[in-house]
């Protein structure tokens, strides 16, 4: 065991705070990682304050990983000692159900272990995230990270990045395709920046005019207000795929409406209520509703391999980690474009 510095939540009412943790020694199939910068993700925000239920405290969040490996067991041939890696939203799986067997492991049928707040596979182990100095990942769950990028930006992408392109590729996407983005945030900026590459058609929508900039910059072809009902009106059957990043509660029909008949609207936000959906917003355009998840480790892979090809990465604001309490509330008030993330040899000073 290796005792390494991080930052924790020891209560919900309680800011995070510096916490010693113990690291397993790495076993004959793991990767030490020395963390070099880690994304603050909103999700890391509700588990930190119980806001969802289920929080084992102390908890430190974090998934949204890059570093540099450290030491590798004996077994281990994807990596060597220097390489760049990452590491997303979770670290292992069961290996053998139906979807671990179709490299979708985010669906493992008996549960997969997330990077924090959550058990190893033994069912005993809680796991501790990524505001810390060093984590030990077995070697599957531990991801290349092209040279080409500046790491700070690419750590995102282990969340954000993933949870737009999964639902992007896996409703195959392509040149021409008209896409939609709802809500311009740290996911909905990722959307717009992917969708581009794919050569989609993007469109950003949304009720606040002043973003209308911000949409042009990050690669989106159109951008269009929904407070205006003759607007939504003329947008009718216009779209092949919506992405909704909305957290918040909304009307999900009026949006439904604005597809293509087969069209697709993929939900990643979780408001806390959803609104009635109208059967008739489905049956007539033989429209979906369906919900997407990140991915699993293959195509997240991909992921940063296309954002590599692409020269793809986030919109960040690098903070040290004393500031992460202060970036959590900027976070909350939506005062960041578009995602924070920590500079770890902060932490080590």
């Amino acid at each position: 065991m290796t005792q390494v510095k991080a930052y924790a939540a020891q209560k919900a009412d309680q800011p995070l705070a510096p916490f010693d943790l113990e690291r397993r020694a790495p076993g004959p199939t793991d990767v030490e990682i020395e963390i070099l910068y880690c994304g603050v993700c909103h999700s890391d925000i509700h588990t930190a304050r119980n806001e969802w239920g289920g929080t084992m405290y102390p908890v430190v969040p974090g998934h949204e990983i890059v570093g540099k490996v450290s030491s590798v067991g004996s077994d281990v041939t994807k990596h060597k000692v220097g390489d760049t890696v990452g590491v997303g939203c979770f670290v292992d799986s069961c290996g053998h159900c139906n979807n671990c067997a179709e490299d979708l492991e985010q669906y493992c049928e008996n549960g997969n272990s997330q990077t924090y707040n959550a058990f190893l596979q033994d069912k005993k182990t809680i796991t501790y995230g990524g505001y810390s100095t060093h984590i030990v990942v077995t070697e599957k769950f531990v991801l290349s990270v092209s040279y080409k990028l500046p790491l700070e930006a690419v750590a995102p992408l282990l969340c954000a990045g993933i949870t737009t392109y999964s639902p992007l590729k896996h409703w195959n996407v392509k040149a021409g395709d008209k896409v939609a983005v709802v809500g311009l945030g740290g996911l909905g900026h990722m959307a717009v920046k992917i969708a581009a590459a794919m050569g989609a058609e993007v469109t950003m929508l949304s009720r606040s005019p002043e973003k209308a900039k911000d949409a042009d910059a990050l690669g989106a072809h159109h951008f269009e207000l929904t407070t205006d009902p003759e607007n939504m009106k003329k947008m009718a059957s216009s779209f092949n795929l919506i992405i909704d990043m909305v957290s918040g509660q909304h009307d999900y029909n009026s949006y439904l409406g604005l597809l293509k008949t087969d069209g697709t609207m993929v939900l990643l936000g979780v408001p806390p209520q959803m609104e009635e959906i109208h059967a008739g917003s489905l049956i007539f355009g033989r429209r979906s509703l369906v919900g997407s998840l990140v991915g699993g480790i293959k195509e997240t892979q991909e992921m940063l391999d296309f954002c590599a090809e692409h020269n793809i990465v986030s919109d960040v604001e690098v903070i040290a980690i004393d500031k992460v309490n202060e970036a959590y509330e900027r976070t909350i008030a939506g005062d960041v474009h578009y995602r924070f993330v920590i500079d770890m040899a902060s932490l080590k000073k």
